[in-house]
């Protein structure tokens, strides 16, 4: 990213703020009809997502303030089995939008605030292996901006691109390990370069360069691949190698199982790119 330290934390807070106005903006007028309106995600509505990014958060500030007491808490949800995500969202289904949305206006600027206080460096746990706080930041961004092009689709809304994105695509290449192991495979040894293009037209890239394996395209349909809010088919990525090919069929930026992605053909963000 090219900032350390106190100066790659303040950019990461203001940022993750930034995404947090962005999606808050979407939804904060809604009726109530459209809180309930289906979303991409197989199950989920509005409501869904929303009720999703708080609970989060505030595991988040926990994590933060209590690493301890959020491990406990974090095995005891993982011994409900593989659906307690899903049992999350239907259970705060009963809250109403302003519930809702009173939640998330407290869970998310106290999350930031805690952030905001910690040292970049410092390790914290998550629901996969322990990271930076700076990875923390990231992801609890990377997050936001898929979770709202969920909100987004459902809403019929054209998002527009930021430079944002930058932070998705970093957690994403960096995610390229996870993606194998939690599939139970091996982990390539052939280093893979990444070379992408922000919305602003800027380039953006990552990786050893001269690498062999090499993937090429918009930052947009990269994002929107390591979140699985789009196919590979539906994208404009180009991939040279075996180890670059193989990585985009299982790309995951987020901790967790794998997930099922999207089917070919269902893009609404690439379908509906702004002009």
């Amino acid at each position: 990213m090219g900032i350390t330290g106190s100066g790659l934390m303040a950019e990461l807070v203001a940022d993750l703020g930034a995404e947090t106005a962005d999606l808050a903006g979407m939804v904060e007028d809604l009726d109530a009809a459209a809180w309930d309106l289906p979303t991409p995600a197989a199950g989920w509505a509005v409501r869904d997502q929303i009720s999703h990014l708080a609970w989060f958060d505030d595991a988040a500030t926990r994590s933060l303030t209590d690493p301890a007491g959020f491990r406990v808490a974090r095995d005891a949800l993982f011994s409900r089995g593989a659906g307690v995500i899903d049992d999350l969202a239907a259970g705060a289904r009963g809250l109403s939008p302003r519930e809702l949305l009173d939640w998330f206006g407290a869970a998310r600027p106290r999350m930031i605030g805690e952030l905001a206080e910690t040292d970049a460096r410092l390790r914290v746990p998550w629901y996969g292996p322990d990271m930076s706080a700076a990875s923390f930041a990231t992801a609890r961004l990377m997050e936001t901006w898929a979770h709202g092009q969920d909100v987004a689709d459902a809403l019929g809304i054209v998002r527009v691109p930021t430079a944002r994105l930058r932070h998705v695509a970093s957690l994403g290449v960096r995610a390229l390990p996870y993606g194998f192991a939690v599939r139970g495979l091996a982990l390539p040894v052939d280093p893979v370069r990444v070379e992408l293009t922000l919305p602003d037209g800027a380039a953006w890239a990552a990786g050893p360069p001269g690498a062999q394996d090499v993937v090429r395209g918009p930052a947009l349909d990269f994002c929107l691949l390591v979140t699985q809010r789009c196919h590979l088919d539906d994208t404009s990525l180009e991939a040279a190698g075996a180890t670059a090919t193989s990585w985009l069929k299982i790309a995951q930026a987020f901790a967790g199982p794998p997930g099922e992605g999207r089917r070919p053909g269902y893009s609404p963000a690439l379908a509906r790119r702004p002009e």
